[in-house]
Formats: structure tokens, sequence, C-alpha cells
């Protein structure tokens, strides 16, 4: 067996956070060194604690999870408690983390740690705005090309927006950050709404997560109770998008996925368009391809993956 891939999630948990973080944790074939926690769906006191909390529910007091920044590089913080209820995982009543925040400051255990392991071996997975890496990528120039890869939720092209009709929330919260990753050179995959949107939760689904009798399992589908409803009104969808472990299932299994490589630019001033992720997705630039953007998935094996793996737990 090959050797497990070593990522750090970095992450603003929000309940499709939440799944993501147990999937990583569910899977062998990842090292988890660490988990950041970002200003983003909740405020970051939110952000870290949910994060402690989601480790343990998985057993997995061992993971050292790090405050990162409470606000974006330069604009006031938006927030989707709308989405996420007022704690980011409403939906289920889950006790207070005992395990410890760690001391450091994210930015700082992003640059020790990419500075400390082999160059081109850590993959950075962030599921929320990416103001800590952007940040870390600024404070640390010479950590950006030891980089193995970025795999991140965020953005769309053809599905437009959700925070606004252009769009994609994780972007338009800190499209400043955005942009620094964009143009940082770094390998990147991006799994925006165009795809996240197909992946798509069942009433079966859930109710077979309840079925698993476990803690986690009851876990996992009290939050896709609630967060379903905000999608099924919006959208009149039949379920509800698990847009974050789209980046975790990547790693585990990439065939599950389909896109092209474009290059992607964020809009930066736009009246109506800030924070759109602008996706050169028929290629009629001559800019270089920076960014592997997805677009399709196979929902069905998705689906499968997390059952496993969170059966697991």
């Amino acid at each position: 067996m090959a050797p497990a891939r070593k990522i750090i999630i970095d992450t603003d948990p929000g309940q499709d956070d939440a799944v993501a973080i147990l999937l990583a944790l569910a899977s062998p074939e990842l090292e988890v060194l660490g988990i950041t926690a970002v200003a983003g769906n909740v405020p970051l006191a939110l952000t870290q604690k949910n994060a402690r909390v989601v480790c343990e529910l998985a057993g997995r007091t061992d993971i050292r999870v790090f405050a990162g920044c409470d606000r974006p590089l330069k604009r006031t913080l938006v927030t989707a408690e709308h989405v996420h209820g007022k704690t980011g995982l409403d939906g289920i009543a889950l006790p207070d983390p005992t395990m410890p925040l760690e001391a450091a400051h994210a930015v700082e255990f992003l640059i020790e740690t990419l500075r400390r392991e082999p160059a081109g071996s850590v993959t950075l997975c962030p599921l929320g705005p990416l103001t800590n890496i952007a940040t870390a990528f600024e404070k640390a120039p010479d950590i950006v090309a030891r980089v193995a890869e970025i795999v991140l939720m965020g953005g769309g092209y053809f599905e437009g927006g959700n925070i606004t009709p252009a769009a994609e929330f994780n972007i338009y919260v800190d499209p400043e950050a955005a942009d620094i990753i964009f143009r940082a050179g770094v390998p990147l995959v991006v799994m925006p709404l165009d795809v996240t949107h197909k992946a798509l939760t069942s009433r079966e689904w859930v109710e077979g997560m309840r079925g698993l009798g476990t803690e986690v399992g009851r876990a996992v589908a009290s939050w896709t109770d609630f967060f379903e409803r905000f999608d099924t009104a919006k959208y009149g969808s039949q379920g509800a998008p698990l847009h974050d472990p789209c980046v975790i299932a990547y790693l585990i299994e990439p065939d599950l996925f389909t896109g092209r490589h474009v290059h992607v630019a964020i809009e930066l001033e736009g009246t109506h368009t800030l924070g759109m992720t602008v996706a050169d997705w028929w290629r009629v630039t001559k800019h270089e391809p920076n960014a592997m953007f997805m677009g399709g998935i196979d929902r069905d094996r998705f689906f499968a993956l997390l059952t496993e793996r969170i059966g697991r737990i």
C-alpha cells in the first residue's frame, strides 16, 4: 500500500465541512497533519470549536487543531448562519470539546509544517475562505514551492454563485485571498458549485446514515437534515449538496470527478461580480491554465465511499 498522503485541512465548519473531516479521518490513504480553522461560515471562535467537536466525535483527540485568521484580508467578515445555524453545526446537540486548542496560530503552523516536511509532500485542503493560506504565502513566500497541491472547494462558473448571483461563498468572503492562491503557481484542483451541486444527498442516504446506529451516523444524518432545508427551499433540489466532502473524496478516488484544466481568475472589482471565479472553460484567452476545474461527479460512487468510510467510525 502506498504511503498515506499528508494533508492539512483548512476549514470553517459548517456541517458539510464536518462530514469532510470525518471522511478524511476515516481514510487510511490520508494522514491529517493538522486542522486549521478560519472565520467563514461562522466566526473563528465557533469554527475552531467545531473542528475540535468533530475530531472528538470521531475519537481522534490526537489531531492538532489551530485557530487562524478571524477576518478576511481586506474586508468585513460575511458569515452564513442562515445556512448552518447559529453554531455552524446546528442539527444535533454535541458536547463542548475537551481536547485543547493548539497555542500556535494556524498561519504559523502552516509555515512551520511546510518548511519541515519534504518539499512536495504536503497537500493543502481548504474548505472555506482562503485567508489562512494566503496569509501564510504572503508571510513566507518560500513555502509556496513546497506545496504539493491545493485541492479546494470554492467558486462556480456555469452554476453561478450561492451568496451573490455571480460568487460562491468561500471565494466571496475573501476574494483577495483567493486571488493570491490562484496566482501562486501551486497546482490547483477546484471543486466548484458546478460539481458540488451534483453531490446531492438523498433521503435514502440520510436514513442510511441514521441507520448505522452510531453516534457519528446520527450526527451526519442530523446535520444533513438541518442544512438540507436551506437548499431544498432555495434551489428546489431533492437534497443538499455535500460541497466540502468532494475535496477529500478526490484525494481518495480522483476518478470520481471529471473536469478541465483551464485558467481561472478572481474578480476583485466588479460591481455585480465581486468574488466571481472567471473560468476560461472554452479557452478563449491566451492565459495559461492554472487550475483543474471540476464539473462532473460519479454521484453513486461518491456516496458509496462516504457510507463505507463513515461506517468505520
